[in-house]
């Protein structure tokens, strides 16, 4: 229990987004407590620009690169040394500084429940009516989070593997990060054995060499071990972890604000226009507000999306094209637009975060003005992933160019919130239209979960707000009323969409009809299916060849997948009823 020795000095910590690189810091390290600002002076006057108990945080190492990584679910530090002697320091010093802080906290909880062991008469009845709080308090500390009513989930066995760990994390995908701490080793790149997962919980655990970092006074040891780390982004979750949509159907899931492009369509002045594109890319993000305890499902390798909505004035196919890496093409069509997209993902879990990058481009063009409009996306961040207590935030920003004309370009900033702000600094976004000599014509600004206000425009107004949430919306998944729509299956539908229709899957109905079990079954048989069916094509030479999307070069020289202009066709003549059709489950 002797406090460590206090350790400070300068390390470069990886700017927050949007920004991208590394600044200069001054660290301080305190009795557990990691605090830093710009220098020295501030931070001995109190004036710190963040802090952190390291007792709560999974902290990862990257000795290649001298790199130290912390998060504490709602904090995520990434921080770097200048050479290798710096990084020892500060890695025997964390370390160090953790365990003191974790046996100081155990101590505190061996007290606390000693006192309760004695009431006044000396004695404590922990089966009293007056001592339920204290009968379930002590069941949660270190005992675990298992509810004695049944198994621990899933989440919990994670969140208590990782929280019961003392051990430095090494060895990781994270030796080949880049600067942005996302990992061009994850998902994207390993072998999947679901459509954007891999690995099923119950038959595969990654093995890795991690080195564990012990202390004996004034020198560090190496050992060299094994333990079994659980690639999240690659196990194949069970059914009860889902909602009732896919990843196809979540791609449709960002036109449901598709009138600010019929409206960007009717707008002549092309800075107004850029204004209503930005908040069609902003609306796409509003979806996640309220969907931050679930995951869609993971298409199979062809499963297909159709959506057809005569009251909005488009329609849309999707495709699952690719299984390695997985990727989600669309494309839909209007009379005022054209939208499309191919869609993959990186993906970085940091002990207590999930980072997801989406590395395809949106494309949206408006025939009437001939402009051809593309744009990124952000970051996606997923803090306290393992407990009950996450929630989830957008971050980066956001360059939108009409690849037709130079007459503008829009930049939106996501705002990553402050580790100390108020609850009502989340969810910001700012936004700007330039023109080409970079001056300001319009900006615009809110908050990605209630709506976007320009008031640059001739009359300042509320461009964009979501539609409000349906009734009892948090019961059923978050869904809003277009959410909901999306599964919907009518009668007169069935016949008309091809059997790899995700409204034709039956794992996801099942779990639509609360037959969670029954999901999970046949959940386990169409991945088992998709399998088969990959090897059958390896034995024979053969590879997987998209339906209705085809791959191609975009205009900067990047793989993208487009539509081959068959779907509609084919569903109006002959049907799909009288072709050859994908089987991918029964």
């Amino acid at each position: 229990m002797t406090i460590p020795g206090l350790c400070e000095g300068y390390l470069l910590k990886r700017r927050k987004w949007p920004l991208k690189g590394w600044h200069k810091r001054y660290f301080v390290l305190e009795a557990g407590i990691l605090r830093y600002s710009r220098n020295q002076q501030d931070v001995s006057r109190g004036r710190v620009q963040g802090s952190l108990d390291v007792s709560l945080a999974v902290m990862s190492i990257n000795k290649k690169s001298n790199r130290i990584d912390l998060d504490a679910g709602d904090i995520l530090y990434h921080m770097k040394a200048k050479s290798h002697e710096i990084f020892y320091i500060w890695v025997t010093k964390l370390q160090a500084h953790r365990l003191y802080k974790k046996n100081e906290a155990a101590t505190l909880h061996s007290g606390f429940l000693q006192t309760l062991s004695f009431n006044s008469y000396g004695t404590c009845d922990l089966d009293s009516p007056a001592h339920t709080p204290f009968r379930f308090l002590m069941a949660g500390f270190l005992l675990g989070r298992h509810s004695s009513h049944g198994p621990p989930s899933v989440a919990d066995s994670a969140a208590e593997y990782f929280d019961a760990s003392d051990d430095v994390l090494c060895g990781s995908s994270s030796e080949v990060s880049d600067e942005s701490g996302l990992s061009d080793g994850s998902t994207p790149n390993s072998e999947p054995e679901e459509g954007h997962g891999g690995l099923h919980v119950h038959e595969v655990s990654a093995t890795l060499t991690a080195t564990v970092v012990f202390f004996s006074h004034n020198f560090i040891t190496f050992k060299e071990t094994l333990f079994m780390c659980k690639d999240l982004a690659r196990v194949s979750m069970p059914a009860a972890l889902n909602e009732p949509v896919n990843l196809l159907q979540r791609l449709c899931e960002e036109l449901e604000y598709s009138e600010l492009l019929d409206t960007a369509s009717n707008t002549p002045d092309p800075y107004q226009r850029m204004v209503y594109i930005a908040a069609f890319a902003i609306s796409g993000y509003s979806t996640a507000m309220f969907r931050n305890r679930y995951k869609p499902f993971n298409p199979v390798l062809g499963e297909t999306y159709e959506c057809i909505r005569e009251d909005r004035g488009f329609r849309l196919i999707s495709e699952q094209v690719c299984h390695h890496p997985p990727i989600s093409a669309c494309h839909a069509e209007s009379e005022n637009y054209s939208f499309w997209q191919d869609q993959r993902w990186k993906n970085k879990f940091w002990g207590k975060s999930l980072e997801i990058l989406p590395t395809g481009m949106v494309n949206v063009t408006l025939p009437r003005y001939g402009d051809h409009y593309e744009w990124n996306k952000v970051v996606t961040c997923i803090h306290n992933v393992l407990s009950q207590q996450r929630y989830l935030e957008h971050y980066g920003e956001v360059t939108i160019r009409n690849l037709k004309s130079n007459v503008c370009t829009c930049k939106i900033t996501f705002v990553k919130s402050r580790y100390w702000g108020s609850e009502t600094n989340k969810n910001e976004v700012q936004g700007t239209v330039l023109d080409q000599s970079g001056s300001i014509i319009h900006r615009f600004g809110g908050l990605w979960h209630e709506g976007i206000f320009c008031d640059t425009l001739p009359t300042p107004k509320c461009v964009w707000k979501p539609n409000p949430q349906p009734k009892d919306h948090l019961v059923y998944y978050g869904f809003s009323t277009f959410a909901m729509e999306l599964n919907e299956l009518t009668p007169d539908l069935k016949p008309l969409l091809p059997p790899s229709d995700s409204r034709l899957r039956p794992d996801q109905r099942l779990l639509e009809d609360g037959k969670v079990e029954e999901s999970d079954m046949k959940k386990d048989e169409i991945e088992e299916f998709q399998r088969e069916r990959r090897k059958e094509l390896s034995k024979k030479g053969e590879e997987h060849i998209p339906r209705f999307f085809k791959k191609a070069k975009d205009a900067c020289g990047r793989d993208v997948w487009l539509t081959n202009e068959t779907y509609w066709k084919l569903r109006e003549n002959p049907g799909f009823a009288k072709t050859e059709n994908l089987i991918l489950w029964s």
